[in-house]
């Protein structure tokens, strides 16, 4: 059997999770530290850098790595990074603290130690170029763009040594798997070439369709759920999963698909950041991506296959995971089947095109769904999703913005 595709870096994980005499030791010290609340996004980051999810890094980017990584897709060292994994803390905070301080990084809900921190590095940044670099623009009505705006003034970088999953496994079980998890069941399968999937939304017979085409190349498909925080509208992770499991229970064949969850919030940023699923998902022991339209897009700001095109804009040896670039899908009733738009001949007037938003318009007003574009099983979870919402619940749903995978 060939082997894994390797980590990103070309080393082994870097997981900064302690585990034992470390963790109890460890946590005992974050006791006595000054503690610094971090945002959900920090949190998530921390995470992914605890369970190897982000390796090589070990820590939060230095300004010399943020400014290679929005300028030249670099870190100082000559990684390949496409968007910064930073740390911010407000003036005041940045002031108390001294070089060499360290500090304990705590959950912003439960006020737990997340992560201890040695801080390296104080430093300010230029959010403006962040967010054009990043995202493309700096609209505050981007959901990424006001995350950075609304980010305290200074950045603190260092290497952290992480003391919890954040309760993700208390709350997602087995869903949630750690990079090392996903390679030691991918070998167990016998599989080396592995497609992974994104997804926030649930997952209705255009994504069926993409996860099966991949099914026909590789051994078999991750399906990789968002666990993190959406933005509003979006449907709860423990919702979509399970609306996928009966999915995948259903309509696929047994041993081709496993599900699993990852702990990062959405940061929209399109192109980009299908980037940094791709990385992340090398680091999973994923050998593909599938890339489909407006991937992790939202309303205009992309267009419908930039995600696509940046692929081909990076060097060659950037990463090993390779994209596999799918066209929009849909069902057209003159092939009498799912499609792509380079597969199907016939005009929009004989396909299917059922935009997110009018798929909740649909559900929020209990009215028809095409059985065209969604399974039943799939529609049956998300109707009593929604008849549970309250009247303000499923206006912000419906104005929820454009999807995106």
């Amino acid at each position: 059997m060939a082997d894994l595709v390797p980590p990103h870096g070309g080393s082994p994980l870097r997981a900064l999770m302690l585990d034992g005499d470390a963790l109890v030791a460890e946590r005992a010290r974050a006791a006595s530290l000054r503690k610094v609340p971090v945002s959900s996004r920090e949190k998530g980051d921390i995470i992914m850098l605890g369970i190897g999810g982000f390796s090589p890094l070990d820590g939060f980017m230095s300004y010399a790595d943020w400014k290679g990584v929005c300028r030249d897709y670099r870190t100082a060292a000559g990684i390949f990074w496409p968007i910064p994994i930073t740390l911010s803390v407000d003036a005041d905070t940045a002031e108390a603290i001294r070089y060499g301080d360290s500090i304990a990084l705590t959950d912003p809900e439960s006020g737990e130690p997340l992560a201890t921190m040695s801080v390296a590095e104080k430093y300010t940044i230029d959010k403006a170029l962040e967010c054009e670099s990043v995202f493309r623009t700096t609209d505050q009505e981007h959901p990424g763009v006001r995350m950075v705006m609304q980010q305290g003034e200074v950045n603190l970088a260092g290497p952290i040594t992480v003391l919890s999953d954040g309760g993700f496994k208390a709350k997602y079980g087995a869903l949630f798997m750690t990079p090392a998890e996903t390679r030691a069941e991918f070998a167990r399968l016998g599989w080396s070439r592995v497609a992974a999937f994104q997804t926030r939304n649930p997952m209705h017979r255009s994504h069926e369709y993409l996860a099966k085409v991949a099914i026909e190349v590789c051994d078999g498909v991750l399906v990789h759920s968002l666990l993190g925080n959406l933005k509003p509208g979006d449907i709860p992770a423990e919702v979509r999963t399970k609306a996928i499991a009966l999915l995948v229970d259903k309509y696929f064949r047994q041993g081709t698909v496993i599900q699993a969850g990852y702990p990062l919030d959405m940061r929209y940023a399109g192109p980009r950041e299908a980037l940094l699923h791709a990385l992340f998902r090398q680091n999973y022991g994923c050998s593909h991506l599938i890339v489909g339209r407006d991937h992790a897009g939202v309303g205009s700001y992309y267009g419908p296959f930039d995600a696509h095109h940046i692929f081909d804009e990076i060097p060659a040896d950037a990463l090993q995971i390779r994209p596999l670039k799918i066209d929009w899908t849909f069902w057209c009733y003159k092939c009498g089947s799912m499609a792509s738009g380079r597969t199907c001949p016939h005009s929009d007037a004989d396909r299917l095109l059922v935009s997110g938003t009018k798929l909740r318009k649909w559900l929020s007003e209990d009215s028809p769904v095409p059985p065209e574009f969604s399974r039943p099983e799939v529609l049956e979870v998300l109707r009593t999703y929604y008849a549970k919402l309250d009247e303000r619940e499923k206006v912000e749903v419906k104005l929820a913005g454009h999807s995106a995978r």
